[in-house]
């Protein structure tokens, strides 16, 4: 009793005890939850026009463009150029889906199912289906018969593994060039549109004959820019704000990183060379006495021993004199060497034999046209198709399998013989081994603790011989730097430094890298201090033209000006009013105005040109005698919108979509 009556005169603490503990149970949950939803957010690669990219659709896409490179190009790796290529190509072709499709929508424009069906399969395909390999024939010209026999192998049941893979990578083939086609028809239809708005008018082609048939002939002197010594010429801040501020679209840029670096080469130690040595030493008796040459060859070589037949032209050099020499037999053997960084020694497994040099097959379908034969090298082919190609008589046919099915081939000729070996190459190239590898790690590691502030580095680096490597303008987006490998984390670091920090230890390919963070701009518009090079050239060339302006302004005659600027006068013929080239001058828009702005014989005030200054005196304008065709200068007119219009709309579009690229946080 005396507990409970504790309790009632404790009732109101208890209670705010027990509501704080159920608050901060709900508090937790709550948060607990909401990291959840937070998280959602990191799971959207980008978000354009409001539609949020998901990072399984965006791994899908690049996964799809991977499968379509590899059947375009024969290649089935993937390097970082690749990779960077399909991840920019991926993103491009969103940003370009999402917002066509949103101002399609806005006008109701849209490619239908029926009209997507007619441009892949129809009658007349579309070029994005026409141009690709898989779909033409052995002269490289579309064929809608293997147009068909693709599509009707994307119906069959697959009979094991392998024909599952073929037939996902061949839908998956499909699926891009289908959405590609129908991203690039809306494309089409919608910049085709816009050439139908936007097209020239009768008072356009009048100003356009005119300004095509009429031109001029001026005398003129120039004094170049050059005559004025740079060092001679004070320029100002204000100066090169001005100019700016005037240009100031021209340096619109996205967020970007430079970096200064160096390197420590991850190279082998003598201790390295001697151990390679010792191991292959032990494997020389035991390569020329084995019975089979793959057993010791393939978990030691760096060349695998698959029973090849090298000729002479095939064979690699640093064995050709060995397998080919007047003293090649059967299992004769080249003793151990080095050179370049590599040992090698070799048996020859089988030689005095003659094999062709190509054959010339032809591929046999039945209900088909004879298919034109070509000829095929060895290397050429498959392995399973070059064992019966080389071992055929002239005339037979033999069947392989190739992808999901049967492939069928006759051999229509055989060209001469020459001699062939099979030779088992153990090649080792020294590597640096794992202590090695240690010691350069330590020696850069310490390098950054003995060197923690970059004025200290830089000086270390210079004492040290090590020669600083400029990165300018890095997209966060970027796989890598310049042509260091596996310098992706450098990027990805250099967006969360700030400007002065030293970076880790970075293991690039066979470098391992240091790096500072220069510079890192994150605004809309490169900052005056990045440019200030161009815009002091461009402040000077100024300075320059103000100060020739002046002194050229006393000149009454066109002599009087070739004294005062030190120049010799000469003559520009055939000054076209249409464009913007002033006779040997080259590039001069704003003298060309000049000289038909002025009046014929008279001397023309001085005018700031781009290579310099000029003065001149046109003569008699020249109307060249033609009949002014209203139609076919808009067609002439139109046609030249025609090529940049397109272009234009497109970069137009996507430069003022709303689009958020988050891509860097998934790479």
């Amino acid at each position: 009793m005396a507990t409970l009556q504790k309790i009632r005169n404790h009732g109101v603490i208890l209670l705010v005890i027990v509501g704080l503990a159920m608050l901060a149970f709900i508090l937790g949950d709550f948060l607990n939850s909401g990291s959840s939803f937070f998280n959602r957010s990191r799971e959207y690669v980008g978000t354009i026009q409001g539609h949020k990219v998901h990072y399984t659709d965006w791994e899908a896409a690049k996964e799809q463009l991977t499968e379509v490179y590899k059947i375009e190009t024969g290649r089935t790796d993937q390097d970082e150029d690749m990779a960077s290529q399909i991840n920019n190509q991926v993103w491009n072709m969103m940003a370009m889906d999402w917002t066509l499709r949103a101002e399609c929508e806005k006008i109701g424009m849209d490619v239908t199912a029926d009209e997507l069906s007619e441009l892949c399969i129809g009658k007349n395909p579309h070029q994005l289906i026409r141009q690709r390999r898989a779909f033409c024939d052995e002269n490289g010209q579309f064929s809608s018969e293997n147009l068909v026999r693709f599509l009707h192998s994307l119906e069959q049941e697959a009979e094991n593994e392998e024909q599952a893979a073929n037939l996902k990578q061949a839908k998956t083939y499909w699926m891009y060039w289908e959405n590609a086609t129908r991203l690039t028809r809306m494309q089409e239809k919608y910049t085709g549109l816009l050439q139908q708005l936007i097209t020239a008018n009768n008072i356009d082609a009048k100003y356009q004959f005119i300004a095509n048939q009429t031109s001029v002939d001026a005398r003129y002197i120039m004094q170049p820019y050059s005559a004025i010594a740079d060092s001679t010429v004070s320029v100002k801040e204000v100066d090169m704000k001005k100019i700016y501020n005037q240009r100031k679209q021209l340096y619109k840029q996205t967020p970007n990183r430079s970096v200064d670096y160096i390197s420590f080469a991850i190279v082998p130690s003598e201790e390295d060379f001697q151990n390679a040595e010792a191991e292959m030493k032990a494997l020389e008796q035991e390569l020329q006495s084995t019975e089979d040459v793959a057993l010791v060859v393939n978990p030691n070589s760096d060349v695998m021993y698959d029973g090849r037949n090298y000729s002479e032209a095939t064979i690699p050099a640093a064995y050709k004199d060995f397998a080919f020499g007047a003293g090649a037999h059967k299992d004769a053997f080249m003793p151990l060497t080095f050179d370049n960084g590599i040992y090698r020694m070799a048996r020859l497994v089988e030689c005095g034999y003659n094999m062709p040099d190509s054959v010339q097959l032809r591929v046999v379908a039945e209900g088909q046209d004879e298919q034109e034969p070509l000829w095929y090298t060895e290397a050429m082919l498959p392995q399973n198709i070059a064992e019966k190609a080389f071992t055929a008589k002239k005339g037979e046919q033999f069947t392989v399998a190739q992808g999901m099915g049967e492939l069928t081939l006759e051999c229509v000729d055989i060209a001469k013989s020459s001699p062939r070996v099979k030779i088992a190459m153990l090649e080792r190239k020294v590597d640096p081994s794992s202590k090695t590898y240690s010691i350069l790690y330590n020696k850069a590691k310490q390098f950054i603790v003995a060197n923690p502030t970059e004025e200290q580095f830089r000086a270390a680096a210079e004492n040290e011989g090590m020669p600083m490597h400029p990165a300018y303008n890095m997209d966060k987006n970027q796989y890598k730097i310049g042509q260091l490998k596996q310098s992706r984390p450098i990027v990805r670091w250099a967006f969360e430094a700030k400007e002065g920090d030293i970076s880790d230890v970075y293991e690039c390919g066979d470098q391992f890298i240091i790096a500072i963070l220069t510079e890192a701009s994150d605004g809309d518009y490169r900052r005056m201090s990045e440019v200030e090079g161009e815009l002091r050239a461009l402040a000077i060339r100024d300075k320059k033209a103000e100060q020739m302006i002046a002194n050229l302004s006393a000149a009454k005659t066109l002599e009087e000006a070739a004294q005062l600027a030190a120049s010799e006068i000469q003559t520009a013929e055939g000054i076209n009013m249409g464009g913007s080239v002033f006779g040997n001058a080259g590039m001069e828009p704003a003298v060309v105005g000049v000289a038909f702005a002025t009046a014929q014989g008279q001397l023309s005030a001085p005018v700031k040109g781009e290579q310099g200054v000029y003065m001149l005196i046109p003569g008699a304008q020249n109307a060249a005698a033609a009949e002014q065709d209203d139609a076919a200068m808009i067609q002439q007119m139109n046609m030249r919108y025609s090529y940049s219009l397109p272009y234009q709309a497109i970069s137009y579009l996507q430069d003022k979509a709303d689009i958020e690229d988050n891509r860097s946080n998934f790479q």
